[in-house]
């Protein structure tokens, strides 16, 4: 038989480059399974994710990548079929125990979805609509700025902040939709393809700023697209599903490692586009 060549698929970025991180994990999942009524969407899912980081979610679809991303700030709750088995831990607190309050695991956990989003509101009331209702005390103006300044939207905004932010073009709306999760002082920022209505210049400016804020933040990415995995992330994940169309791990590892030298077969074949 010949030999498998493992030839890097893609340029792996900088970001691949960042040693592992000796702190303990912001978030454990430890046999995590998840359903849909009957339906079992992702079982026996035991990962970790590292503090400032940027993990990407990799694999086909359906194999429960935005099921396990929703988990992560109890966004499934809001589905009445759906209930988690195993344990979900946040800084060691398991997120799903009697008495966790989901607004305040939401405050701690952003998202950011795959449309953006923004309310019908100014620019300014979409940074500022989170703090307001979770009962912010301190100056709300230089808090939007603030937060429109991280998500480097600051600049192209700070004359029109009364404006809708509905007016934005697609890739300012997304940035818009980071400054308001942003807002609210989280510690781990959810990402649903965040860039795959944006054309590349603004999926670039998506990625360099996940890049940034990756400084303070911790960062969980869905995406199908195998250049921004390897381009914006440290950790990947890949996941595909089992006879029972259930969503499971296959290998999880430093980026450069699952792009260039993955330990399985299946993984070889999803990132090099064999399927999937």
């Amino acid at each position: 038989m010949a030999p498998i060549l493992r030839p890097p698929v893609v340029a792996v970025g900088p970001a691949a480059e960042l040693p592992p991180s000796d702190e303990p994990p912001v978030i454990h999942l430890e046999d995590v399974s998840i359903f849909y009524g009957l339906f079992r969407a992702v079982k026996n899912i035991t990962i970790d994710i590292a503090p400032r980081r940027i993990t990407a979610l990799i694999g086909p679809s359906g194999s429960g990548k935005s099921t396990l991303l929703r988990a992560i700030n109890r966004m499934n709750d809001l589905i009445p079929s759906a209930r988690l088995e195993g344990q979900l831990l946040y800084h060691d607190q398991d997120l799903y125990a009697r008495g966790v309050d989901a607004v305040e695991v939401r405050r701690r956990i952003g998202m950011v979805f795959q449309k953006a989003n923004p309310f019908p509101k100014s620019i300014f009331d979409n940074v500022a609509f989170g703090p307001r209702i979770t009962g912010y005390k301190g100056h709300i103006g230089e808090l939007v700025e603030s937060s429109l300044r991280r998500a480097v939207l600051w600049d192209e905004v700070k004359d029109k902040l009364k404006q809708s932010g509905l007016a934005l073009s697609g890739g300012q709306q997304q940035r818009l939709c980071i400054a308001r999760a942003i807002a609210t002082s989280p510690d781990v920022i959810l990402m649903d393809e965040p860039c795959s209505a944006l054309d590349p210049r603004s999926t670039l400016q998506i990625e360099e700023l996940m890049a940034e804020l990756s400084e303070q933040y911790t960062i969980v990415i869905v995406t199908h697209n195998m250049q921004q995995a390897a381009r914006a992330s440290d950790q990947t994940i890949f996941l595909t599903m089992a006879e029972d169309r259930a969503g499971f791990v296959i290998e999880h590892g430093a980026t450069r490692q699952i792009f260039t030298n993955p330990k399985n077969r299946l993984t070889e074949d999803y990132v090099s586009g064999r399927f999937g």
